[in-house]
C-alpha cells in the first residue's frame, strides 16, 4: 500500500464528517479514495430499505467500483460512520500510476485479486443460513470491523437484527 500513499497521485483531501455522504447522483464517480482516517460504508437502497455491501476503514482504498470499471453511475452510497479523512486520487491518475513498471502493474493485480476474494467471501456469507455462521466467519475474515463499525450496521451487512448480533456476540 506504502507504493501507493507515496505515488504521489493522490492530490486531494477530503473531510467527511460523521453521516455525511459521497453519492454522485446520476454521474459517474471513478474516484480512487484512500482512508487516512475513519471509516465509511457503501450501501444500496432496496424496497426502501439500506442494503449495506461493504465497510472501508483506515488504510483501505476504497471505490465506487461499478462506476470505476464501466464509466457509469454507481448503485451505491458511500457514506461516513464518523469523521473520516479520505485522499482523492482520479481514475486517470491511478491508470497512470498502475501502468508506471511492471512492479506497478503487479501491485494493482493484487489488488483485484484480494478484490475477487473478498467478493467471493461476501458471497458465500450471504448463502449461509445461521447468523452464528455468518457472525463467525465475519469476526475471523474482518476483527478490526467490530472496533471500527457500529454494530447496527454491522449486523445489517450481516442480514440479521442487532439484537441477533448482540446476543451472538455475548456467547
Amino acid at each position: 500500500m506504502e507504493i501507493l500513499i507515496n505515488s504521489g497521485i493522490f492530490k486531494r483531501r477530503l473531510t467527511l464528517v460523521r453521516n455525511e455522504f459521497i453519492k454522485a447522483d446520476e454521474k459517474p464517480d471513478s474516484h480512487v479514495y484512500y482512508i487516512e482516517s475513519g471509516s465509511v460504508r457503501f450501501y444500496t437502497i432496496d424496497e426502501g430499505e439500506e442494503r449495506i455491501t461493504r465497510f472501508g476503514y483506515q488504510g483501505n482504498i476504497v471505490v465506487f467500483l461499478d462506476s470505476f470499471l464501466t464509466n457509469r453511475p454507481s448503485a451505491y452510497i458511500m457514506q461516513a460512520n464518523k469523521k473520516t479523512e479520505l485522499l482523492v486520487a482520479t481514475k486517470a491518475a491511478f491508470e497512470a500510476f498502475v501502468n508506471q513498471t511492471e512492479e506497478t502493474q503487479k501491485f494493482y493485480q493484487s489488488i483485484l485479486e484480494n478484490l475477487i476474494v473478498q467478493q467471493m467471501e461476501r458471497e458465500e456469507d450471504l448463502l449461509i443460513n445461521s447468523p452464528k455462521t455468518r457472525y463467525m466467519r465475519v469476526l475471523k475474515r474482518s476483527p478490526q470491523l467490530f472496533q471500527e463499525i457500529p454494530l447496527r450496521y454491522i449486523a445489517n451487512y450481516l442480514r440479521m437484527t442487532p439484537e441477533t448480533l448482540s446476543r451472538l456476540k455475548k456467547s
